[in-house]
């Protein structure tokens, strides 16, 4: 799958069922070739425990749960504030 194509899909919180928002961008790191995270805009832009001040969450890939045709589901119980 393409990042082109991932960024087309919702992102599922399996907690509670909520559609977080669209991917706009990727986590990666060069040096050992892997992906750290996906960042994530919400729509409530800032509100909620693991949104940062800008409205974009950092989901690190381990919470990323599946990625299937229409939809990436991610655990997101224990999301935290990013930098991002």
């Amino acid at each position: 799958m393409r990042v082109s194509e991932m960024r087309l899909l919702d992102i599922i919180n399996i907690e509670d069922g909520r559609r977080l928002g669209p991917i706009i961008d990727l986590d990666l790191d060069l040096e050992k070739g892997i992906v750290k995270g996906i960042i994530v805009l919400t729509s409530s832009r800032g509100k909620g425990f693991f949104s940062s001040k800008n409205g974009d969450i950092f989901v690190p890939w381990e919470k990323v749960i599946k990625i299937g045709v229409d939809v990436i589901l991610v655990d997101g119980r224990e999301l935290f504030n990013s930098n991002y």
